[in-house]
């Protein structure tokens, strides 16, 4: 069992045993760092050598995008690659638990902005990369910054680029 910010994944639901921890990403990821609930599907970056013994399991469940290999179980999409960036690539920083781990948040981010940079459309991506950017954003900028460039919105949002130039506020 994971939980995290009101988000549970039971380990019943999915009854695959997996040689190398699946890794959470997607919705349940979103959930897990409380930023909107997840959707009824979860997906879930998995090691080469489990995505081989599923497809060889499962093949008439296989799908590829652009080389990104996955398997579709029920609700369960195990997705070798993203992007042609396997599960060692993502699977850095990682958050461990008992049976899976969770993307680190700074890859998490990467995700996002791949989703989104790649596919506008549907507004989720847009709409997901601004939660995610938001909380980035507002765990590591200079709180002292924040505050002072709030005090010259109005400036700001008067000039081009919003460059204020010789303090011309």
């Amino acid at each position: 069992m994971i939980t995290g910010n009101a988000c549970v994944l039971d380990d019943a639901v999915i009854d695959i045993a997996f040689d190398t921890k699946p890794l959470v990403i997607g919705g349940l990821a979103m959930a897990y760092y409380g930023l909107r609930k997840r959707g009824a599907d979860i997906d879930l970056i998995i090691a080469d050598k489990d995505y081989q013994a599923l497809a060889k399991k499962y093949p008439q469940n296989k799908m590829d995008r652009w080389g990104d290999l996955a398997v579709s179980i029920g609700s369960f999409q195990l997705l070798r690659s993203i992007y042609r960036l396997d599960y060692d690539f993502y699977a850095q920083g990682a958050i461990e638990h008992e049976k899976l781990r969770v993307v680190s948040f700074e890859k998490f981010l990467f995700m996002k902005a791949l989703a989104f940079w790649s596919q506008p459309e549907p507004p989720k991506h847009g709409d997901d990369f601004t939660l995610v950017m938001n909380r980035y954003l507002g765990a590591h900028q200079n709180a002292a910054y924040v505050e002072n460039a709030m005090k010259h919105v109005a400036a700001y949002q008067a000039v081009p680029n919003g460059i204020v130039l010789n303090d011309g506020y």
